[in-house]
């Protein structure tokens, strides 16, 4: 099967303790690219990113028997993506009891590290200007800019109203334009 199998019979499969394993292996095969470029723009490390994802697919295979299907699938897993990178970002704010720029300026540091924007400027300059964004608003344009996600999706995800992500994206566009203007 291709991973363009759809997330019902993913689910259906998961339900039944002989396929279980194969319908997790479909959902990593379908999902765990998604998942992963979600996490690694919130928290820039690979290696952090990685951690995270694990992290993530760990509580997805835990919960995924309690699943219900009141939500899209992959909603209910970028919110679980999306609590993980809030939590590991919080908790390295408070391990070294830094100020929230600290934080950022430590993965703008490892940013123009990465290989996976080498040669890229205009990249690194767009994620470099991400990284003055707060939390919430680097998520919802992330998930707007990057994902192609629909304001409702991103509401799902959040738990956010849709007229405070188009505000919240609006600001964020806003503030990346200042920033980008000022760093040329």
């Amino acid at each position: 099967m291709s991973a363009s199998v759809s997330d019902t019979e993913i689910l259906s499969k998961f339900q039944d303790e002989k396929t279980r394993n194969e319908a997790f292996n479909l959902l990593l095969k379908k999902y765990q690219q998604k998942i992963y470029w979600h996490v690694r723009r919130m928290v820039i490390n690979h290696d952090d990113a990685d951690d995270l994802v694990q992290d993530v697919f760990i509580k997805i295979w835990k919960n995924l028997p309690g699943f219900r299907s009141d939500a899209q699938l992959y909603t209910w897993m970028y919110r679980i993506a999306t609590n993980e990178c809030i939590t590991f970002l919080n908790k390295k704010k408070q391990k070294n009891n830094i100020p929230l720029d600290d934080v950022s300026y430590e993965l703008a540091e490892s940013l123009a590290d990465s290989t996976y924007l080498s040669g890229d400027k205009v990249q690194l300059k767009l994620q470099q200007a991400l990284l003055t964004l707060p939390d919430k608003q680097r998520l919802v344009f992330n998930m707007k800019y990057y994902d192609d996600m629909k304001y409702e999706e991103i509401s799902d995800v959040l738990g956010t109203s849709v007229g405070a992500l188009k505000a919240s994206f609006h600001l964020a566009v806003k503030k990346i334009e200042a920033h980008l203007l000022s760093h040329d």
